[in-house]
């Protein structure tokens, strides 16, 4: 089996992916194969996996892009709503805005210093219709500055550039934010979301510095070709559900800042309502911001 990852290697859902493919392989007993395949601001994870053969050896594991593609670009060689069978919600979780160091003193400092210098600062994400993408939109709305925004093949890419310097601030999931702050590689400027997180604590919410637009939830999911069987589908849901049931995952993912979907939200059809919720939720949001696939392209 394998488990498509739409962005280069390092970065958020990669991590997800090989965590959940590990433990998976031991409960369905076969070799599951972590595959990255970058490009196209995820479009072309999504069609390969649209095109695969519907028998459960091909699953993508997907965030916010997968649904947010058709607001984005046209001319998309698969349906969005109609190509996948959503298998089981994996985890949920927040953005963290982060500045390269030495950048500022204190979040209340950086926050300022992109509010002066937003004509000239930049911002990398993990590419267009990426979490990180949507945070730092919302970010750059909320302060009214029209920073450089620098488009990555996944938040890997752009984190090796913050830690480098050559970034000035990079907004990405918890999960691949939250190793390289208590590292100290990086400065942790604030969560996108309604709390802290208790693994880099001393991180504010936006809300404690005045930004209580700034806030997305981030969620994870697996999908499969639409025609796959249900049969197939509730095993590969079976495995997964075993995974995320399994206390060391759900530590290792607490401590990056993230959290598994309760069993109630894990079966397929869960996943289903949970899709079609979130894909109106990100095309509200992104034509209250003005952007279209006109306005991308």
């Amino acid at each position: 089996m394998t488990l498509i990852v739409p962005a280069s290697a390092g970065g958020s859902t990669d991590v997800i992916a090989r965590v959940l493919g590990e433990h998976m392989a031991r409960t369905l007993d076969r070799i599951v194969v972590i595959e990255n395949v970058s490009g196209g601001a995820t479009t072309v994870a999504s069609a390969r996996t649209a095109a695969s053969a519907p028998d459960g050896t091909t699953v993508l594991v997907a965030q916010l892009p997968l649904l947010a593609a058709p607001f984005l670009f046209t001319g998309l060689s698969y349906d969005t709503r109609t190509a996948f069978a959503p298998v089981g919600l994996i985890n949920a979780g927040h953005t963290v805005l982060m500045a390269r160091k030495q950048l500022a003193q204190s979040p209340t400092e950086a926050v300022a210093w992109l509010r002066a210098n937003g004509t000239s600062a930049n911002i990398g994400h993990g590419g267009i219709g990426s979490s990180g993408h949507f945070c730092a939109l919302l970010l750059a709305r909320a302060l009214g500055v029209r920073p450089a925004f620098i488009a990555y093949r996944g938040g890997g890419p752009a984190m090796t550039d913050l830690v480098g310097g050559t970034l000035d601030m990079v907004c990405d999931q918890s999960t691949n934010a939250v190793p390289q702050v208590q590292a100290g590689a990086v400065q942790g400027i604030l969560v996108a979301g309604p709390a802290r997180i208790a693994s880099i604590s001393a991180v504010p919410t936006a809300a404690e510095l005045g930004l209580p637009d700034v806030s997305l939830a981030v969620w994870h999911g697996m999908y499969v070709a639409r025609s796959t069987p249900t049969a197939v589908i509730g095993r590969l849901n079976a495995a997964l559900g075993t995974a995320l049931a399994d206390q060391a995952i759900v530590a290792r993912f607490g401590q990056l800042g993230t959290s598994v979907f309760p069993p109630d939200q894990r079966s397929p059809q869960a996943h289903a309502a949970m899709f079609e919720a979130e894909y109106q939720r990100l095309g509200s949001l992104l034509s209250g911001m003005g952007i279209t696939p006109q306005t991308v392209e």
